[in-house]
């Protein structure tokens, strides 16, 4: 297969496995005409993530054998999923609920006390360097005690419960992301919403929703994540004229959640509206405000247009703008991490490997883990370590070993 194209070499390798073109193109989370530009050559592949799903989906164990390239070095297929050694203690709580309607008789439950330990794991997610390691830490306590008080507790308190409860499902999902296996995510996620709607509270079955969104765009469900933040978002939109900030602050991150799933599919019309919409929202806020724990507010509204603009592949406008951006505004070490990673890739897009190289460095002395446990990053890293400048590989090589990433040839 020599002489033959990447695309031309995806579609021989997709007829040998059997595979329909929308079959694999399910496989990677994108549409057909996506897959069909990709084999006749009309469009690139060019994003190394992508590239590493087309290669398990088709069984290959070397990334060489899609690209053709034949440098000497292995270019292995990571085919098993991020650990991380908190996780079975969090599968172990998540999963051993019991079945007993009544609760233990461990004291009573004061919802309240409940929602202060779910704010205070909350604000160590977005300060803390080793976010991932110390909030699951906490998390196998949390689950047992939110359920024990929705099983102790009626009426008005019990509705608090539920609402802390759906809270402790939502971290749980973005402190086990990339490293749960599916059912645990789709558990978890379906548990956060089913609290919220129990407790009949609209701002958390937006957050909820929220939540859903980001476990149904990450295992490549993106139209399915679209609906339900659109269909959250009419559920609170008719609430918000005397509503509370946080209610408007989740109906703002629900917008920009639409803006980057939209925008990672090419629509850069629609993705921009929605921006829009989570801009104004902003600015009838505080200037002050931040969401606990979406973080929505004035900063993320301004770093998720780098995002935006970045998915669009538009790298010179997310450079621009990140360039405009004071990230020490922003509470969340873990969100400043990940606007870093994103001005990486837009260097990376414009071929500036050495500037990517830079900020990746930053984003990892800001958030080690959120570097570490992001795929995206995780994929810059790579690409950095396979084709960063001669002088900046031992640098390129440290950040890939610090975060995981296989070096092996």
């Amino acid at each position: 297969m020599d002489e033959l194209s990447v695309g031309e070499r995806i579609r021989v390798l997709r007829e040998s496995r059997g595979l329909s073109r929308a079959a694999l193109a399910q496989m990677c989370g994108r549409g057909v005409d996506w897959l069909k530009k990709i084999e006749s050559g009309e469009r690139e592949l060019r994003s190394y993530n992508l590239l590493v799903r087309l290669g398990a989906a088709l069984q290959v164990s070397d990334l060489s054998v899609i690209t053709g390239c034949h440098d000497g070095a292995a270019h292995p297929v990571p085919t098993g999923r991020l650990t991380h050694p908190g996780l079975p203690a969090v599968w172990a709580a998540v999963m051993n609920r019991p079945l007993s309607l009544t609760a233990p008789s461990t004291g009573p439950v004061d919802p309240a006390v409940l929602q202060g330990r779910v704010d205070q794991s909350w604000r160590l997610w977005h300060t803390s360097a080793h976010n991932r390691s110390e909030v699951t830490a906490l998390l196998p306590d949390l689950i047992r005690d939110g359920e024990a008080a929705v099983r102790a507790l009626d009426g008005a308190e019990r509705r608090a419960a539920l609402v802390a409860l759906s809270d402790i499902y939502r971290l749980t999902g973005q402190a086990t992301a990339y490293v749960a296996p599916a059912e645990l995510a789709w558990v978890v996620a379906d548990r956060a919403l089913t609290a919220a709607q129990e407790a009949d509270r609209p701002d958390a079955i937006a957050a909820a929703a929220w939540n859903m969104g980001n476990i149904l765009r990450e295992t490549s469900y993106p139209d399915e994540a679209l609906r339900i933040v659109t269909e959250a978002s009419e559920v609170i939109r008719p609430h918000l004229d005397d509503a509370p900030d946080d209610w408007r602050g989740v109906y703002g991150a629900l917008q920009l959640h639409a803006a980057v799933t939209v925008a990672r599919d090419g629509r850069e019309g629609d993705a921009w509206r929605y921006w829009d919409k989570g801009d104004q929202v902003a600015k009838s806020l505080p200037a002050s405000y931040v969401h606990p724990s979406t973080v929505f507010g004035r900063a993320n509204v301004d770093f998720h247009a780098v995002s935006v603009a970045t998915d669009l592949r538009k790298a010179q406008r997310a450079i621009g703008l990140a360039d405009d951006i004071d990230p020490d505004v922003m509470p969340s070490r873990e969100r400043r991490a990940r606007l870093w990673v994103e001005v990486a890739r837009g260097h990376l897009q414009r071929g500036d490997r050495t500037a990517a190289l830079h900020v990746m460095k930053m984003a990892y002395d800001i958030g080690a883990e959120t570097v570490a446990y992001t795929p995206s990053a995780r994929s810059v890293a790579a690409d950095l370590w396979r084709h960063a400048p001669r002088a900046m590989r031992p640098e390129a090589s440290g950040l890939a070993e610090a975060i995981g990433v296989p070096t092996a040839v």
